[in-house]
């Protein structure tokens, strides 16, 4: 069962968007340096569409986005999640971020507008970084994804 430990109102993690960042426990990555390492504990608040519901009803009016940050022990629960979130609440996007460098073959990329890929390398940077590792990708209206981690860049 996904669970979440703690949700944020955020302004960079998704260009051009103010995002709700749900904080996905159980994260199997464990990447060195990682900011976050008190999501690699399984703990927290269950996140299922009631909780889904929930943080609509308290924050909806102030976010147009919803990410899930993390999630990637159960990387399909996050898709149905984000199939949820379309079919509930059509007007907010929703994003992912996976600690993976892809997503598995089971998990449909076109429910999510945004998807972030790739661990978090210190040296490397974060994605506001040229050097960074990590990728943003945008679902554009074909249903193909577009690569917009430079203009991310221009955005920081």
């Amino acid at each position: 069962m996904l669970k979440y430990v703690n949700t944020g109102i955020v302004f960079q993690e998704v260009p051009d968007e103010v995002t709700l960042a749900v904080n996905i426990s159980n994260c199997p990555c464990r990447c060195p340096g990682c900011h976050s390492s008190y999501l690699w504990d399984d703990t927290g608040l269950p996140l299922d569409t009631a909780a889904v519901d929930d943080l609509v009803k308290k924050y909806g009016r102030e976010i147009t986005c919803i990410a899930f940050m993390g999630g990637d022990s159960e990387p399909e629960a996050v898709n149905e999640l984000a199939r949820y979130m379309h079919a509930t609440y059509p007007k907010y996007k929703v994003a992912w971020y996976s600690g993976r460098i892809r997503i598995r073959k089971t998990v449909c990329r076109t429910d999510f507008d945004y998807i972030k890929l790739g661990p978090y390398i210190r040296h490397l940077g974060p994605l506001s970084k040229p050097t960074t590792n990590q990728r943003l990708y945008r679902k554009s209206a074909d249903g193909s994804f577009e690569d917009i981690t430079h203009r991310f860049w221009k955005k920081m």
